[in-house]
């Protein structure tokens, strides 16, 4: 068994975020109006999620409920870092 496949479910998915993460980053640093880089990066995400079929209620609650569990991850702030 691959190392991959001996990671749970869970690790696997923090993985995959983080990998896209790190793409979100180089590509905000990488763009000259890097201020709209998220907004295109997660509409593009919303379109391939749907393209693969996801439903647009699937999405939305994913989305949504990824917001409401923001303040209790950011403990208040705004920015992680300085």
């Amino acid at each position: 068994m691959s190392p991959k496949s001996a990671t749970p479910w869970e690790g696997r998915s923090i993985e995959a975020a983080a990998e896209f993460t790190q793409k979100c980053l180089e590509l905000r640093r990488s763009n000259p109006c890097a201020e709209i880089a998220l907004d295109r990066v997660i509409n593009d995400l919303m379109t391939e999620l749907w393209d693969l079929g996801f439903s647009q209620s699937e999405i939305r609650s994913a989305f949504t409920n990824a917001l409401e569990d923001m303040p209790r991850y950011a403990a208040g702030h705004e920015r992680r870092g300085a």
